[in-house]
């Protein structure tokens, strides 16, 4: 099995498992790799380090005092690191967000109505709106908040 770190064109950051090189090749000339956060197809690979298991390895002890007693520098977070945290973080915040929420699709306005002026049960809905829809109901007094789901949450996942 080989992990690789891709990015697609939007440098969204995402981690890949294929069972080689020319499986990972073979699917992105099929079209069936794509970003999890924006669906973007153009995927490429960024360059990774191999990852050592060296439990059983010693590290090496300094040969002069001075040295044993100097704190080492704590070495900053990588670019990549931050990127990749914060997309796992956005993904967890969409998938709880379709969890707890009911998808009324083009119905959301006028569900979001429904509920407001107590014609339907108040609950967590999320669909589509135009801007000028959205800016409607929040005269109206209706709370609504635009969010942006990932492609890739959008239909069923394997």
């Amino acid at each position: 099995m080989k992990v690789l770190d891709l990015a697609c064109s939007r440098h969204h950051l995402f981690e890949g498992w294929f069972a080689s090189e020319d499986d990972f090749v073979n699917q992105c000339q099929l079209g069936l790799v794509q970003c999890p956060v924006c669906a973007d197809p153009t995927v490429v690979k960024k360059l990774s380090a191999p990852r050592l298991n060296l439990s059983g390895a010693r590290e090496p002890q300094p040969s002069t005092p001075a040295l044993a007693s100097a704190p080492s520098p704590t070495p900053p977070a990588r670019m990549g690191e931050v990127e990749t945290a914060l997309a796992a973080a956005w993904m967890a915040v969409a998938r709880h967000v379709i969890a707890n929420t009911a998808d009324v699709g083009g119905q959301f306005v006028e569900e979001a109505r429904k509920m407001h002026y107590g014609e339907a049960e108040v609950r967590s809905i999320r669909g589509q709106a135009t801007l000028e829809q959205a800016q409607e109901l929040v005269e109206e007094g209706i709370e609504v908040m635009p969010l942006l789901l990932p492609e890739a949450l959008k239909g069923p996942l394997q």
